[in-house]
């Protein structure tokens, strides 16, 4: 079958109704793969940061709770030696060892959990703490802070909820 030419001699120009749908058909076809590869790395991303801000503040507890067993943090006695609040961490505390008493810091601040969806909350109030004396399986704030964990309930992409990360 021949195409229809113009007084001039040239074929019409555009594309005709089974190119177009074809087109389209290729490209809803390509959205339906790249939605959710995006949603799985946006997911990662926001696990990575989960990840190296459970890091940071663990590793500032227990730096803290070092000070506090070599002596240079004073403590009450009986007290477990772990800091009282997480903003202690960025406070400081006064360095026991240091003849100028120079305060020891122990975070620049505290980063935001940020699997929390809460905007009103903190950063110090969107994490979910755990005190020395609570069990592992139902840990409970208390007056110190041993550890931290997310408040999402949500599953993470190894199938663990972030609250046991």
């Amino acid at each position: 079958m021949t195409r229809q030419r113009h007084a001039t001699g040239n074929p019409p120009a555009g594309f005709t109704l089974v190119e177009l749908l074809i087109t389209l058909a290729v490209l809803a076809l390509l959205a339906t793969v790249a939605a959710p590869l995006a949603q799985v790395t946006y997911q990662r991303a926001k696990e990575r940061e989960l990840r190296l801000a459970l890091r940071e503040i663990r590793t500032a507890i227990d730096a803290y709770k070092t000070a506090s067993d070599q002596g240079r943090i004073r403590k009450d006695a009986g007290a477990s030696g772990y800091p009282a609040s997480l903003e202690r961490l960025v406070e400081g505390e006064e360095d026991q060892a240091d003849p100028k008493k120079r305060k020891m810091f122990f975070l620049r601040r505290v980063p935001r959990d940020p699997m929390s969806d809460d905007t009103d909350r903190d950063a110090v109030s969107s994490w979910a703490l755990r005190s020395y004396a609570s069990e592992a399986a139902d840990p409970r704030a208390g007056e110190d802070v041993y550890d931290v964990h997310s408040r999402s309930t949500v599953q993470g992409l190894n199938g663990v909820a972030y609250t046991q990360w």
